[in-house]
C-alpha cells in the first residue's frame, strides 16, 4: 500500500488488524489492512458478506465490541491523531463531530422514544457551544436539508418510512459538519427507487459540507456513481485498491475479475453468468499465503505458501497478488 508517512491525508490506516477472540477459535477479522483517504476524497469499500468492511469502520470509531474483538495491531491516523490509543472519553469528543457512522438499518440507529428532532439536537448539545433552542433550530433546518418539512420534525421514528428514517439518520450524521463519513451500506433496506434518491442526496450533501467519505457496499453499480476510489477487500484484507476509473477499466486482482465477470452486462447476450468458485474462508482458518489461493482460477503452487505483498502496478493501482509481484 501507499507510504503514508508523510503527506496530506485525512486518514491513514496502517497495518490494521482486527481479532475477535472466542472460545471456538480466534476470528481474524481484518488482517494487516492500510488505506488513506484524502480530504474530499470518497472510497469505495466492497467486497462479499464477511470480508471485514463493517469491522474496518467500527475499528475507525473504536467501537469494537471488545471482548470480545481487539485490535491487536496497527494505527489509524485522522487528522494527525491516533485514535488507537485514545481512551473512551476522547474517543467520544471525535465521534460526530469529526467522524460520523451512518449505519445499515436506520429503525435500530434511532431511538424510538424520542422525536426526530430531539435527536439531532442532542448530537449538536453534546458537540457544540450552543443553547437547547439554537440546536433545537439547527436540528430542524438539518431536516430541511435532508428534505423533512419542519412541520414533520416532532413526530417519532416509528412514523417515518424507511427512506425517511435514513435521511433522519444522514441528518445526525452531518449535524456536526464532521471532516468523515462512514456509510454502512446506507441503502441496503431500502427499494430501488428511494435508494437513489438517498444516495443522490449523500453525494449532493457530501459536497455541500466538503465531507470525506467511505462507503461500504457490495454494489459496484453504487461505487461508479458515488467513490473516487475504491478499495476491494477479500477475508480481511484490501486486495486491490486504485482510482475508479482506473478499477473499473482494468480490474487486476482475479478476484476482481470475478467480481465484474458475476455483474450482467445489457450489452452482451449472455446465457449466464460467471460466478466465483467457492465460499468466503472461514475467518477462524484462514488459508496459508493467499488467503483467495483455493478460489482462484489462476493460482500457482507457491500462492498457497507465499502471502503477497501489495504492489503498485502503475498510476497509484495497488493490487495483492503473486502474478504482479
Amino acid at each position: 500500500m501507499p507510504d503514508t508517512a508523510v503527506n496530506d491525508n485525512l486518514l491513514d490506516i496502517n497495518n490494521l488488524s482486527i481479532h475477535y477472540i472466542t472460545e471456538d477459535g480466534t476470528v481474524r477479522a481484518v488482517n494487516d489492512l492500510s488505506l488513506s483517504i484524502k480530504r474530499g476524497e470518497t472510497v469505495g469499500l466492497v467486497g462479499e458478506t464477511g470480508a471485514g468492511k463493517t469491522t474496518t469502520a467500527l475499528g475507525i470509531m473504536r467501537l469494537v465490541p471488545e471482548p470480545p474483538g481487539k485490535i491487536v495491531g496497527g494505527k489509524i491516523i485522522f487528522d494527525g491523531d491516533e485514535l488507537v490509543t485514545k481512551n473512551d472519553a476522547e474517543m467520544r469528543k471525535v465521534r460526530g463531530k469529526k467522524i460520523s457512522m451512518i449505519f445499515q438499518d436506520p429503525m435500530t440507529s434511532l431511538n424510538p422514544v424520542i422525536p426526530v428532532r430531539d435527536q439531532i439536537a442532542e448530537v449538536i448539545l453534546l458537540h457544540e457551544n450552543v443553547t437547547a433552542g439554537e440546536a433545537l433550530e439547527k436540528a430542524e433546518e438539518m431536516l430541511l436539508k435532508v428534505g423533512i418539512r419542519p412541520e414533520r420534525s416532532k413526530e417519532f421514528p416509528h412514523q417515518f418510512s424507511g427512506g425517511m428514517r435514513q435521511r433522519v439518520v444522514i441528518a445526525i450524521a452531518l449535524a456536526c459538519n464532521p471532516e468523515l463519513l462512514i456509510a454502512d451500506e446506507p441503502t441496503t433496506a431500502l427499494d430501488v427507487t428511494i435508494q437513489a434518491q438517498v444516495l443522490e442526496l449523500m453525494k449532493n450533501l457530501k459536497h455541500e459540507f466538503n465531507t470525506s467519505m467511505i462507503l461500504i457496499t457490495h454494489d459496484l453499480g453504487i461505487v461508479a456513481d458515488i467513490c473516487d476510489k475504491v478499495a476491494i477487500m477479500y477475508a480481511g484484507s484490501i486486495v486491490e485498491m486504485a482510482d475508479k476509473f482506473d478499477l473499473f477499466r482494468n480490474p487486476k486482482h482475479p478476484y476482481t475479475v470475478g467480481l465484474f465477470n458475476s455483474i450482467p452486462d445489457i450489452e452482451k447476450d449472455e446465457d449466464s453468468l460467471v460466478p466465483i468458485q467457492g465460499i468466503m474462508p472461514d475467518p477462524t482458518e484462514l488459508p496459508s499465503g493467499c488467503p483467495f489461493h483455493p478460489r482462484c482460477n489462476q493460482a500457482k503452487p507457491e500462492c498457497s505458501q507465499v502471502e503477497p505483498e501489495s504492489v503498485d502496478v502503475g498510476d497509484k493501482h495497488y493490487v495483492k497478488c503473486i502474478l504482479y509481484s
